[in-house]
Formats: structure tokens, C-alpha cells, sequence
């Protein structure tokens, strides 16, 4: 039987479910965290208007210190939501966290980022295999040799996140995931991993490898991981942000990210 969002949110929130979310509450969008100090929030912002294929931004704090977004989901706490959490200070990685209510600041602003999850729906209902569904693990997340679009110190290289596919099936993905720039978009690159810099695809930066079928190709889409390498190079004082494949699941169905003449980019 079918969960709601806030069915699930209150078991991460109790301990009661610690997984990467891939694959649970079908139908609404899943998003990346960054959580910053207020005097950060503006080069942030800017960063994701530049780079709005690896940092779509959905929502942000209504307020400083805020850490409920109503519009994102009823009863949701950004605090103690997400399976995982990531510290950073200094833009070092000093530990992974089960809930930040501890850490949390008054100064302190959030800001969700679509998820390439919510699209993996879309994908399904074309009957086309999402390997990392199928295999029960979390997708694979790679560095790449893109450039980001930079702001002051805020700067880095795309991740991107990738689903191996049949070539038919890549090319039925392209027209379903432009459909939905809130969540990535089309994919990036399909095909060769070393035009991107990925030399070994069985060692991804970030989640599992899957498997790979004779006749299948990489499909690559930009992932919103990518702003974590961007704030490990601006080394803000502190930054919380979601361990990658752990994502705030919200109400938003996501029909409401598919937009009628989608992103052709």
C-alpha cells in the first residue's frame, strides 16, 4: 500500500525509516537541501539562476531561521525530515547527521532544489527500467569536467547522475524529462562517460554502480549534488546540506513540476 508524504516524513522523522528515498512516495517530488547562514543567501540564489540545471530551485525559507515551508508539505520540518544530513565548516564534511535540531541557527536559510527522483516516475510510466530502482540501490552520482556558471567564491564542476538505458529508451527520455526543468530537465550526455571526465563508471563519486546490459547506453542528467562541491570551494563557516540519495520528500505532486512546452536545453 501506497504511503502519503507525511506518513513517511514522520518515520524518517522518528528513526523509523534511515534509506536513500528513490523509489518511495511515487507521484510527488523529492528535493535536494542547502542550508546556509543568511549572509550566504544571496551569492546562493544567484548560483542557481546561473546553473539552473543542476541547482533547480523550488523553494527557499520564507523567513530567516525558518525550518517549516507550508507550501512544501503540511507538518514538515526541515530539521529532522531527511534520513541523512550532511555538516560542512569551512567547507570540510565533518560528519553525516540523522537530524540537525541540535545544529540548527536563527540566521539560518534553506533552500530546496528539484530532484532527479521525481522525474524517475515520469520514466516508469513509459515502462522504461530505472536500474537503480530495479536493483534496490541508490543512483550513481559522478564528478564531471563541466564548469559551473560561478559566483564570488561559489564555484565548481557539475555532478551528474546516471541510468543506463536501451538507445531507444534514451531517446524517449529526452522527450519525457524536458518536460520537467524543475527537476533537471533533459539529460546532459548520453554515451561516452569520458567526455565528461568519468573515467570509471563502476566508481561513482556519490551512490551505488549499477549494472550495465550489452547494447545499453549512459544517460546522464545534471544532479543536484552539484552544490556541494560548489560550497566545499566557498568554505561558508557553516552549511548543512542532504547526503546524496537522501532527500525531504514533499506534497507537491510532481504533475505540478511538467510544464507544457518543457526545457529543450
Amino acid at each position: 500500500m501506497q504511503q502519503a508524504p507525511i506518513t513517511i516524513r514522520n518515520k524518517i522523522r522518528h528513526g523509523e525509516l534511515t534509506q536513500y528515498t528513490s523509489g518511495f512516495a511515487p507521484g510527488f517530488v523529492q528535493c535536494n537541501l542547502v542550508i546556509l547562514p543568511k549572509k550566504y543567501a544571496d551569492d546562493f540564489s544567484k548560483f542557481c539562476q546561473l546553473n539552473p540545471k543542476p541547482c533547480p530551485l523550488i523553494a527557499t525559507s520564507e523567513n530567516t531561521g525558518d525550518f517549516t515551508i507550508e507550501k512544501l508539505g503540511h507538518d514538515l520540518d526541515i530539521r529532522t525530515d531527511i534520513p541523512l544530513y550532511r555538516l560542512y565548516e569551512q567547507g570540510e564534511l565533518i560528519k553525516e547527521v540523522t537530524d540537525i535540531v541540535d545544529i540548527w541557527q536563527d540566521d539560518f536559510v534553506a533552500f530546496l532544489l528539484g530532484c532527479s527522483f521525481s522525474f524517475e516516475e515520469a520514466l516508469l510510466a513509459e515502462g522504461i527500467e530505472i536500474r537503480n530502482i530495479s536493483e534496490g540501490k541508490n543512483v550513481p552520482m559522478y564528478k564531471t569536467n563541466i564548469d559551473c556558471t560561478p559566483v564570488n567564491q561559489l564555484e565548481g564542476k557539475m555532478v551528474v547522475s546516471m541510468r543506463p538505458m536501451s538507445p531507444a529508451d534514451a531517446i524517449k527520455a529526452i522527450g519525457i524529462c524536458s518536460q520537467y526543468p524543475k527537476v533537471h530537465g533533459a539529460p546532459i550526455h548520453i554515451g561516452d562517460p569520458a567526455k565528461l571526465g568519468v573515467l570509471d563508471i563502476d566508481s561513482p563519486d556519490f551512490g551505488d554502480a549499477v549494472s550495465v546490459k550489452e547494447g545499453e547506453v549512459l544517460v546522464f542528467w545534471a544532479c543536484g549534488v552539484t552544490p556541494q562541491l560548489a560550497i566545499q570551494n566557498a568554505k561558508p563557516d557553516i552549511c548543512i546540506t542532504h547526503s546524496p540519495g537522501y532527500m525531504l520528500i514533499t506534497d507537491i505532486p510532481n504533475s505540478q513540476m511538467k510544464t507544457a512546452t518543457g526545457d529543450l536545453c
